[in-house]
Parts: C-alpha cells; sequence; structure tokens
C-alpha cells in the first residue's frame, strides 16, 4: 500500500480511482495491464463493505463461477457454491495479492472539481491530489435509507439498518419488526426466524426468484440465455430497471428459494407495506396477498422463459412440477400491530440505500443526482463512474459483470490519454516498446 500523500504538495497522476471495492480493483488491475500510472482512494480499507456492512451469515446469491473479476476467476473446489461472508473478504483479499494494486486507505474523497490547469483536482481527507481522468467507482448505495417515522418508535426499542444488523445475538430480547423484503430484508428475517426469533416482517412489492429450476441453478439457465449479456438499453424497462429491487433469493446452505408463504407457516407474521405508527401502534397496508402473489407470478414468469428455452434448443432437462402456494393470507389478517404489547424490541429498516454524489462539482446529474452517462462514460472528458447498478449489464456492479465495463473504461481512457499526449512523446513510447 502506497503512504499518504505530502499535504503541502499536489501529487499527479493520470488516473485516480475513488473506492477501492471489486470495481475499484477491477479498474485498477486494467490500467496496471496497459502501464498507465493510476492510485486507488479508499476511504475506509480495501473491500470495506464486505468486511464491515455484512451480516454474519450473509452470503452470495449467486453461485461462486460467477466470479470473474478481471485476471482472478474464482479457482475454488466449490463452483456452484455461495462463498459467505468471511470467503468473500478472502476472494478480495487474494485478489489484491495477486497484482499489488496502488492504494492509499483512509482517504476520503471530500470534493471533485477541475483546477486552474483543468486538470480533476481532488481534496481527500489525507491531502489534495490532481489528475488527468478520474473513475469514481463507488457504486450506489451510499446512504443508508431510515425513513423519518421512525421518530415515532418509543426509544426503549432498538433501531438498526440492514447495514448495521450482524446476527440475532446483537439484538435485544423480544421480538423483532423487518420492514422490507428486498434481498437483505428477507435473509435477515430469515436470519432471525432460524435463530428461533418472533419475527414480524412488513411484505414489499420486491420480487422473488427460485433457486433451482429443471435441474439447474436459474443463474445458470438465465446465463446459457444471455440474461446477463443483455445491455440496459436493450432491457424492455430500459434504464428504469435501475429503479426496480432485486429478486429475493439465498444462497444459505447451498442454496434455496425465499418463501415467504413457508415462513408465515412457520409462525412468522407477515403484513403489508409499513405506512406509520400512531400511539405506538405500527400501522400496515392492505396489500399483502398481492405483494405475494406478484412476487410468484415474477418466479413462474421465469420459469416460463426457462421451458421456453428448453424447449427451442431441444435441451434434455429433467420436468418439474410448478409452485403451488403454501398459504395464503387470512381475510381478517391484521393491519395493525401494537408494538408494546407484542414485546417489539427492535426494529430493522431494509428499505435500501441512497446516491450522494453531492461532493463531485460537474454538471452531468439529473433532477435526482443520478449521473447521467453511457456505459461509464460522462459528458466531461476524462471522467467515468464504475460499478453503478445495471451500469450497462445486470452484472455491472457485482463480481459477475465489473470486469467487462472496466475493460471498456480502460479502452477509453487509454485512448483519450492517447490524444492528449504529445506526438514526440507517442514516438519515444513506440521506439521503447519496439527496442524491448
Amino acid at each position: 500500500m502506497k503512504t499518504a500523500p505530502d499535504s503541502s504538495q499536489e501529487d499527479h497522476y493520470s488516473v485516480l480511482i475513488i473506492g477501492g471495492g471489486q470495481a475499484g480493483l477491477s479498474m485498477s488491475y486494467n490500467l496496471k495491464q496497459q502501464g498507465i500510472d493510476h492510485l486507488i482512494l479508499e476511504k475506509n480499507r480495501i473491500g470495506h463493505a464486505w468486511r464491515s456492512e455484512r451480516w454474519d451469515t450473509f452470503c452470495l446469491v449467486t453461485p461462486n463461477w460467477q466470479c470473474t473479476l478481471p485476471g482472478f476467476h474464482y479457482n475454488g473446489r466449490d463452483p456452484y457454491g455461495f462463498m459467505k461472508k468471511d470467503e468473500i473478504v478472502e476472494y478480495i483479499d487474494q485478489y489484491v495479492a495477486s497484482f499489488n494494486p496502488p492504494v492509499i486507505e483512509g482517504a476520503a474523497v471530500t470534493r471533485l472539481r477541475r483546477n486552474e490547469a483543468g486538470q480533476f483536482a481532488l481534496e481527500t481527507s489525507q491531502g489534495t491530489l490532481s489528475a488527468d481522468q478520474v473513475v469514481v467507482a463507488v457504486g450506489g448505495y451510499h446512504l443508508p435509507v431510515v425513513p423519518s417515522v421512525a421518530q415515532k418508535l418509543a426509544p426503549h426499542i432498538a433501531q438498526i439498518h440492514s447495514c448495521e444488523y450482524r446476527n440475532p445475538e446483537s439484538l435485544p430480547a423480544g421480538e423483532v419488526l423487518v420492514v422490507g423484503t428486498g434481498q437483505s430484508g428477507c435473509q435477515i428475517a430469515e436470519d432471525l426466524h432460524l435463530a428461533g426469533r418472533q419475527v414480524h416482517l412488513c411484505v414489499g412489492d420486491a420480487p422473488r426468484v427460485a433457486r433451482t429450476y429443471r435441474g439447474k441453478d436459474v443463474v445458470e439457465w438465465l446465463d446459457h440465455m444471455k440474461y446477463y449479456d443483455l445491455p440496459v438499453e436493450r432491457h424492455p424497462l430500459g434504464t428504469g430497471v435501475r429503479e426496480k429491487t432485486n429478486h429475493y433469493v439465498t444462497g444459505r446452505d447451498g442454496g434455496r428459494d425465499i418463501d415467504l408463504r413457508r415462513f408465515a407457516l412457520e409462525g412468522m407474521q407477515l403484513y403489508g407495506r409499513f405506512e406509520d405508527i400512531a400511539d405506538g401502534v405500527a400501522q400496515f397496508g392492505e396489500g399483502l396477498a398481492g405483494y405475494l402473489d406478484h412476487a410468484d407470478a415474477v418466479s413462474e414468469n421465469i420459469k416460463d422463459s426457462i421451458d421456453k428455452y428448453i424447449a427451442a434448443n431441444q435441451l434434455d432437462a429433467p420436468q418439474e412440477a410448478r409452485y403451488v402456494p403454501v398459504w395464503q393470507p387470512p381475510a381478517d389478517i391484521a393491519n395493525r400491530l401494537d408494538l408494546q404489547r407484542s414485546n417489539i424490541s427492535a426494529v430493522v429498516w431494509c428499505v435500501g440505500f441512497r446516491t450522494d454524489f453531492s461532493w463531485i462539482e460537474e454538471p452531468i446529474f439529473d433532477d435526482r443526482g443520478y449521473p447521467g452517462h453511457e456505459r461509464g462514460v460522462t459528458a466531461t472528458a476524462g471522467l467515468y463512474f464504475l460499478g453503478l447498478p445495471w451500469q450497462y449489464t445486470w452484472g455491472s456492479g457485482r463480481f459477475s459483470g465489473v470486469a467487462r465495463d472496466a475493460a471498456y473504461l480502460a479502452q477509453q481512457i487509454a485512448a483519450l490519454r492517447a490524444n492528449a499526449r504529445p506526438e514526440s512523446e507517442l514516438q519515444m513510447q513506440q521506439a521503447t516498446a519496439a527496442a524491448s
């Protein structure tokens, strides 16, 4: 690792990469392959989110064979398994050791602007640096969302965001209210449920997907069907897919479906969307049945597409019975929960994150603060984004697809760098390369 820059001077690099997760590391790998000088600035520690913002039993929901960081594809003994938290951290650490990227840890970027020379100036917690080009590789999940209604909870009820949850033992004794059924909400609810905690789960409109179907993991079928190669502009929802919640499923214990209806049969209390708290009573919408039906319908539609692919390609795949709902919400299901009477001791907010690029002083953002870009290339020459959800494909922010995006941006960076360099310097480099 590099040491911190001298705050009394302005160090200059061809490229500065902001963020040391899988996106920033992938970018560094590509630039190092091309011999382009660069530096990663990481606010915390390399792989921070995997180390410090995941619960103890967290695991990937995609099979290990999809972990294809550039120059470092998964080569372990369980390609069809799902790495657990500690194994993911180990994978990141081994990747770093494999090519030794230039990194400064503990360097939070607080401002990105143009300086008088037309370069990018980055003010950080460890000094000021400048660069010809910058890659913002901090993903799209920055600020945990906690609704304002949380202020109405009684002081004795513990409140945490999903990124702060670690294990059932870390919550006070009593029953737990989990709000939100994206991947995190469903998996945390399951973690608590399996530990014997009484869980109350507020269900939203997140879709679900089966873990396996007709002899293969559904991810493997979708990979064969080239779904993961589909660029965002060809998706039926276009860029609107970036706003959609991920399908819930789990890789836990070798991988399985998450069926909220089965949880209900086993004693988990399900409600509609969380709406308000009044006088210590939580209030929920009446759409629970519709949300469960919608999640099931999405899962069955994916199976339909797999059936069509199997038939069209005349593949030999075992037949499988379709899902039959194991539980239906009763007509008189409660839409209120007295938190004190139910002994609710903790609330886990699993309602997502919002982006925060307010530190970037370039006119490239829409009215919601999302950067305008095409495959990560912005209208500001030399400024790029990497690792955003659905930046180009489904895998853009994941171990499975970030390599393709990083390679593309490396080409853009190299081209812009070549065009900006004096002809004499290019001729010297070419002569040196020819001599070697």
